[in-house]
């Protein structure tokens, strides 16, 4: 009887894994993903980070596609440079303002303050996105999920679309 309390808990935790996503086996596999493509970003002198781009399968398929894109800074960069940053490269790509502040009202929120070797990741599964943050080669932690799948996508464009200000750093992370 005990035996079969304990593999109905299994099977019921295991579907709730598959159904919802919310085991962490389920929202970790995206660290094991091939590498796509890689590029360093130097600004002047000063190399700022190291990205990454990592999917299922190796390849980029586009932005509705699974992804990661992982982040490790060179140098220390506030919550509140990250956020101009940004800023500056949606407005660079013509996007509204009325869609700008919503989105920076919403990354406010989730924004660390970066520090040499720390890595940001942001995944995108099926419909949404989530940001993780890695301070010094720790383990990723999650600092929240992204539901605005709007928002996820003008986030990824920054590097990954045609309209990026930075075309060859695209071009390595993709894979061309």
């Amino acid at each position: 009887m005990v035996k079969s309390l304990h593999c109905r808990i299994a099977l019921t935790l295991i579907f709730g894994c598959l159904l919802f996503g919310k085991c962490a086996v389920a929202r970790e596999t995206w660290t094991a993903w091939p590498t796509v493509g890689q590029a360093e970003f130097t600004w002047l002198w000063f190399d700022v980070y190291q990205s990454t781009l990592r999917t299922p399968d190796g390849h980029f398929h586009g932005l509705s596609s699974d992804l990661t894109l992982e982040i490790r800074y060179q140098r220390q960069i506030s919550a509140e440079q990250l956020l101009d940053a940004t800023e500056k490269q949606w407005v660079a790509m013509g996007y509204s303002e009325e869609s700008i502040n919503n989105w920076l009202a919403s990354l406010t929120q989730l924004f660390p303050t970066v520090s040499v070797d720390d890595t940001l990741y942001f995944v995108l599964l099926r419909d949404h996105g989530s940001l993780y943050f890695s301070q010094q080669g720790q383990s990723p932690q999650l600092l929240g999920d992204v539901h605005d799948i709007d928002l996820c996508h003008a986030f990824l464009s920054i590097w990954l679309g045609v309209k990026t200000q930075y075309p060859n750093l695209r071009k390595q992370l993709i894979g061309e």
